[in-house]
């Protein structure tokens, strides 16, 4: 890339990040009440992306060689249980990779 693509890129990147930020205020304003279909995929997105995230995870797992899965499944239990424990998602995203780090690089 020469130093004009950059720039250009570096701007298209800046705008989408703006429209992005803003353009949610500019569509849902304060003083109108937000439509039930964006509270519903408020509600839903979190949970479909971080079940998104589990499947991809697990999608070149091998369970009948190597490790057998045996990380990524203690991993995956902790996971669980340190969300109903704390039911933060940051705390249980944060918590199993952590788990996961350490039972890889100093257990298996």
């Amino acid at each position: 890339m020469n130093l004009t693509q950059r720039i250009i890129t570096i701007l298209m990147v800046i705008m989408g990040t703006m429209m992005t930020r803003f353009l949610p205020f500019l569509i849902f304003r304060q003083n109108k009440p937000t439509p039930k279909y964006i509270q519903t995929l408020g509600k839903i997105l979190p949970s479909a992306a971080l079940g998104m995230l589990a499947v991809y995870s697990f999608k070149d797992v091998s369970f009948v060689t190597g490790n057998h899965g045996l990380p990524e499944m203690i991993s995956f239990i902790f996971i669980i249980i340190l969300h109903y424990w704390k039911k933060n998602m940051l705390v249980s995203i944060a918590g199993g990779t952590i788990c996961y780090m350490m039972l890889v690089q100093l257990v298996f």
